[in-house]
């Protein structure tokens, strides 16, 4: 890793903050510190089940239940079992957690607005823009990519995902049993392998590897959502399947894609790919692609980065 550019993150973090009052125990004069104040925010007018605020924030389960205590001990946020299953417990705002949310909301303007103030027209909006594409490699550095067992409730939910966009997309839809499988048993080692990419614990995409034995493997079930793309979790995920394949002995990897999917053609070229004659029967495929891997290439299976982004194949 580049010494000078972990020396700039850290220079950053330090600024980042003091400028924003991270470093007081009172945060915006409240009398709590950050960390509890963004947990009653992020609870929100709706609440929220602890499994996916401490998703969303990347929270150890232990530091969160304690701030969460210390949210009920001010009559702030309830904690309870949901209605609907017991097992799940619910954070919601009491009215003064309501009130002090919109207390939050107002100083939180203020403060935003004095780091603008003292700026020029020009130097606003060029922090503006350097902060929203801060934000975007930021999100792009917290994508963990990692195998997944495709009868995965999560990995259910991205195939179904991308057979839906597939059926938006193609002029004449699409009907997954039409087309070539890739059951979830061919999808296991040591016969193929998925992987889903999630961010703050929601699954964001999915690729997976088909083996044949001797024969060139195959990218399948290539899938990134909307809400990351240009996150470069297609990259990502394709560059996690050459890796796994690789590691496998696979020199050859092959991949089929409709001309619907222009962005996926041109993502896959960019990737290495290079177009072929048809070697499948596949009905809805247009083109036919294959890359040669090389056997030294690579360290391992990275879990976060980012790069340009992918599309569904």
């Amino acid at each position: 890793m580049d010494e000078e550019a972990v020396a700039q993150v850290r220079r950053f973090n330090r600024t980042v903050t003091q400028r924003i009052g991270a470093l007081e125990d009172a945060f915006l004069a409240r009398g709590r510190p950050l960390g509890h104040s963004r947990v009653l925010w992020e609870v929100g007018a709706d609440g929220t089940d602890v499994r996916t605020l401490r998703s969303r924030l990347d929270l150890d389960s232990g530091y969160l239940s304690r701030v969460l205590r210390a949210l009920e001990a001010e009559g702030l946020v309830s904690v309870a079992a949901s209605p609907a299953d017991g097992r799940v417990r619910v954070a919601r705002l009491t009215p003064s957690g309501v009130r002090e949310r919109g207390e939050l909301d107002a100083r939180s303007d203020e403060a935003a607005a004095a780091v603008l103030a003292g700026l020029g027209a020009a130097q606003r909006s060029r922090l503006v823009a350097a902060m929203a594409e801060v934000e975007r490699l930021l999100q792009a550095s917290m994508v963990d990519v990692r195998p997944a067992d495709p009868r995965d409730p999560d990995a259910r939910a991205c195939i179904a995902a991308y057979f839906a966009e597939l059926a938006r997309r193609f002029p004449d839809g699409f009907d997954p049993g039409r087309s070539l499988p890739a059951a979830d048993d061919e999808l296991v080692p040591p016969a193929g392998l998925l992987l889903l990419a999630r961010l703050h614990g929601e699954p964001v995409g999915c690729a997976a590897l088909k083996s044949h034995g001797r024969e060139p493997a195959e990218v399948k079930r290539m899938w990134v959502a909307d809400s990351v793309r240009g996150l470069g979790v297609g990259r990502r995920l394709l560059g996690a399947v050459e890796e796994h394949a690789r590691a496998a002995g696979v020199r050859t990897l092959r991949l089929e894609t409709n001309r619907s999917l222009a962005e996926a053609i041109t993502f896959y070229r960019s990737a290495g790919y290079r177009e072929v004659p048809a070697f499948n029967d596949e009905p809805f495929a247009d083109h036919w692609f294959e890359k040669h891997l090389d056997a030294q290439q690579g360290t391992g299976v990275p879990s976060r980065g980012h790069s340009p982004t992918g599309r569904p194949r």
